[in-house]
């Protein structure tokens, strides 16, 4: 049960976008244009750095929603998601860029601070540009916030998990943006 009264049943973030619909616009902007607006990485890969986030960060909501999203859109599907999340990039079938830049994004996590000179380095040898070490910077960032912001206010996990499967391909369809247009139970 939620710490507040939110008014609606919707599950986690979405419950809080229905709650205060104007800060939802905003925090749903951001979320399309890092993890859909043009990038070098793939929307499966951002989605990936931000479930390996949310799941480091122990935030059910988030983790679920964004796992099914990434593995909407990755061939190795959940799979990989699941990999990536149980034993981190380190052993996860992924490219050395984006094991690089999820080793930035879990130290975003735990500090900003966190973040080495070497761990950019080892990002630009591996081929990443300045554009996707800052896009996985602010995307690890912006998901603390969103874990946060889940949990900090007690919002409840979906009732059927597979409605994260069915969630995530409204979202792959219809963007962020679309999420302030959809009923509470989507």
């Amino acid at each position: 049960m939620p710490h507040i009264d939110l008014g609606n049943d919707g599950p986690g973030i979405r419950s809080l976008f229905l709650y205060r619909p104007e800060t939802a616009q905003p925090l749903c902007l951001l979320a399309e244009v890092l993890l859909r607006g043009p990038s070098t990485l793939t929307p499966g890969e951002r989605e990936l750095i931000a479930t390996y986030v949310s799941s480091r960060n122990e935030c059910g909501y988030c983790t679920a929603a964004h796992a099914a999203t990434a593995a909407a859109q990755l061939p190795q599907g959940m799979t990989l998601v699941e990999q990536v999340c149980a034993d981190g990039p380190e052993a996860a079938q992924v490219t050395p860029k984006l094991a690089a830049l999820l080793r930035i994004a879990g130290a975003v996590q735990q500090s900003g601070k966190a973040v080495r000179a070497e761990d950019i380095q080892a990002a630009r040898d591996q081929g990443a540009t300045d554009l996707e070490i800052h896009d996985t910077v602010l995307i690890a960032a912006a998901f603390a916030m969103f874990n946060r912001y889940v949990d900090g206010l007690g919002t409840t996990l979906r009732a059927d998990p597979a409605g994260y499967a069915a969630a995530s391909q409204a979202l792959v369809r219809d963007g962020y943006l679309g999420i302030l247009a959809q009923p509470a139970g989507r």
